[in-house]
């Protein structure tokens, strides 16, 4: 996951978890950022992602274009993990 996700969710309320997979998480250095490498079930990872909703702005809060894409990238790994369906 981006760096800005993590960071969000780390401030955010989480479920347990949510915060193991976090704490669990492996920080791999990207250029001027980094990359958590989380080990987690699919379920977990789409938890997560709808955690991080606001950072795609709206209801009056204002985007920041990096974080909104940093959450776009992180939306892309998950549906390439697990495919959403019923």
């Amino acid at each position: 996951m981006p760096g800005k996700v993590a960071d969000f969710l780390r401030a955010a309320e989480l479920a347990d978890v949510g915060r193991a997979a976090l704490d669990q998480g492996v920080i791999v250095r990207r250029g001027q950022g980094f990359t958590l490498r989380v080990s987690a079930v699919p379920a977990v990872h789409l938890g997560l992602l709808a955690r991080c909703q606001p950072l795609d702005g709206g209801h009056g809060v204002p985007a920041v274009p990096a974080q909104r894409k940093a959450r776009r990238e992180y939306e892309n790994r998950v549906s390439a993990l697990a495919p959403i369906g019923p």
